[in-house]
């Protein structure tokens, strides 16, 4: 059954593309993606991502339920608000998930999941949680709204002046609990385009006024076409394509997401991790930017001096006009190489590159070759 967001009637009165995404009606542009993305480069846009699931974390073994849950480590998080990117794994070190944790306090912390992923993630850590004295409460009662841009912070702050104050000193990576007439909203310094900005959480029945709020005070509505080609500039993996559980995160190129500090912390999918970093012919996760006419997709076959390699996710990047790709190549592959891609059967020369285009609305190519 198809599932609708809080923002449904929103969208459909503001002209949206609605198209069935994980299950859930959801807006694919309004009318331009290529403005709705540059206006997020540019200025400000927003998202509707309440598609996604937040999932409250309490008890007394919260924090260590976490340690043995998550192959990044709850621990470093000492700081009431700090956020932390991790990759759930199973036993064999595949991605069931990536997410983001919020912490609160060693008893309470928030996870936001995957849509695709939700039912899946919440059944493995409800099974997890069985050896631990945690509640999970998944939280459908919320609204997202994903506040993206160079001005989206000041865009916001025109639209809801008293949240300044609490909010300003937010560093990256880190959320407030912020208080509106005696309701509860988590805003969090975070993203998925490589900009500034803020995503909200909040009650479900106050999303259609924000979000009418937030485009009074010029942040312009995106939808699902600008978020993938603004997060594949940004270099940052979409799961289902860029990895899944037959991938780990050391051929996703999140190994910075496992934390190996505390030897005594036995993560699930430990063991398979380390068996792998043994291996010298692990795949690597690059970006390739396209020297010729042609796009790049999904799927492409990617010939090298080292083997045969595949693209996860490509696109024709806006803010750079031209293709550019994220790629699962074989080791030995080094930034800086040409390479070729099977275009429609047409053999296209593309140049290996780090695997991040855009920072700040700036091009990094100089930087990556």
């Amino acid at each position: 059954m198809i599932q609708k967001t809080p923002l449904y009637e929103t969208h459909l009165a503001a002209g949206a593309k609605l198209v069935d995404f994980a299950g859930w009606q959801m807006p694919i542009h309004y009318g331009s993606q290529i403005e709705e993305h540059h206006a997020v480069r540019r200025d400000a846009g927003m998202f509707d991502v309440s598609h996604m699931l937040a999932i409250d974390l309490s008890g007394g073994e919260a924090k260590a339920f976490l340690r043995r849950l998550l192959a990044n480590d709850v621990a470093k998080l000492t700081i009431p608000g700090k956020a932390l990117y991790s990759c759930m794994l199973n036993e064999a070190g595949g991605v069931l998930d990536d997410l983001i944790v919020y912490f609160f306090s060693d008893t309470r912390y928030r996870l936001v999941v995957n849509a695709g992923t939700a039912e899946k993630d919440l059944a493995w850590m409800r099974l997890v949680a069985a050896d631990f004295a945690v509640s999970l409460k998944p939280r459908r009662d919320l609204a997202m709204i994903a506040v993206q841009g160079p001005q989206s912070r000041e865009r916001f702050w025109t639209a809801f002046p008293a949240s300044r104050a609490a909010t300003v000193l937010l560093s990256p990576f880190q959320a407030v609990e912020w208080q509106v007439e005696g309701v509860c909203w988590l805003i969090a310094r975070t993203g998925y385009t490589g900009e500034d900005g803020f995503e909200i959480g909040l009650p479900a029945e106050q999303a259609a006024h924000v979000w009418q709020r937030l485009a009074a005070a010029g942040i312009k509505p995106c939808g699902l076409g600008a978020r993938d080609t603004l997060r594949l500039e940004a270099g940052m993996n979409l799961y289902g394509q860029d990895m899944d559980e037959s991938v780990t995160p050391l051929e996703a190129g999140l190994a910075w997401t496992v934390d190996w500090k505390d030897a005594a912390r036995d993560f699930l999918g430990k063991a398979a991790l380390q068996a792998q970093r043994q291996r010298q012919d692990l795949r690597q996760l690059l970006g390739l930017v396209l020297l010729e006419r042609g796009v790049l997709r999904a799927h492409q076959k990617v010939e090298t001096r080292h083997g045969r390699g595949e693209i996860t996710s490509g696109t024709f990047s806006p803010t750079l006009n031209r293709s550019i790709a994220l790629a699962r190549l074989p080791a030995g592959v080094a930034v800086g190489e040409e390479v070729e891609v099977d275009i429609r059967d047409k053999r296209c020369r593309a140049r290996v590159t780090k695997p991040v285009f855009v920072r700040n609305g700036k091009s990094l190519l100089q930087e990556n070759v």
